[in-house]
């Protein structure tokens, strides 16, 4: 079965019962080090999404002091956070 990014899955645990697996997140975290230009460009880059998706996730870490910026495939996720991490950005995976 191939996965599609954001999807949720069943896992059967060892007793029988049936959990919903969440997909992995990315979380970006406010910080009073970049400015909001440095954060949006290095969010298109990471997330390949417009300017505006990109001002729009910078805004909500900044006024909630994080956000989700995706959703989905682990290896997405890591890919991402490398992205991030080029400038030092707070971020955390979420398994």
């Amino acid at each position: 079965m191939e996965d599609i990014p954001g999807q949720i899955h069943p896992e059967i645990t060892n007793d029988g019962e049936t959990k919903i697996k969440e997909p992995n997140k990315v979380l970006l975290f406010n910080d009073d080090y970049h400015s909001f230009q440095e954060v949006i460009l290095q969010l298109v880059k990471a997330l390949r999404c417009t300017i505006e998706k990109a001002y729009d996730l910078t805004m909500e870490a900044h006024m909630n002091g994080k956000t989700i910026i995706y959703q989905g495939e682990i290896k997405e996720c890591l890919r991402i956070t490398s992205v991030l991490d080029e400038i030092d950005l707070h971020t955390q995976i979420i398994i």
